[in-house]
């Protein structure tokens, strides 16, 4: 046992920030390339969306920043090409 799990408590905690977040138009969310560091408007980037998923890509050196995948019982989303992404609060 690590010595902080003391401190920790399930991932059912973010639950309701988790909530808070993707309720929001996700398309005002800045978006930071881990190749090159622009970080623009989720709505600037480049969207792929005519295959079985939809991919994410960079505005500026067109690296892929993330994939959707809806499949019957799941979304699936990979964020591996985002080193960040900031959404503004908006209230």
């Amino acid at each position: 046992m690590h010595p902080i799990d003391d401190l920790a408590v399930d991932g059912n905690a973010l639950a309701g920030r988790l909530a808070e977040i993707f309720a929001d138009d996700m398309t005002s969310a800045f978006v930071t390339c881990e190749s090159c560091g622009s970080s623009k408007p989720l709505a600037h980037h480049r969207a792929y969306v005519r295959g079985p998923g939809a991919v994410l890509r960079c505005a500026d050196c067109w690296s892929i920043l993330g994939r959707l995948v809806r499949t019957p019982d799941a979304y699936w989303l990979d964020l591996r090409g985002a080193a960040s992404l900031r959404i503004p609060m908006t209230s």
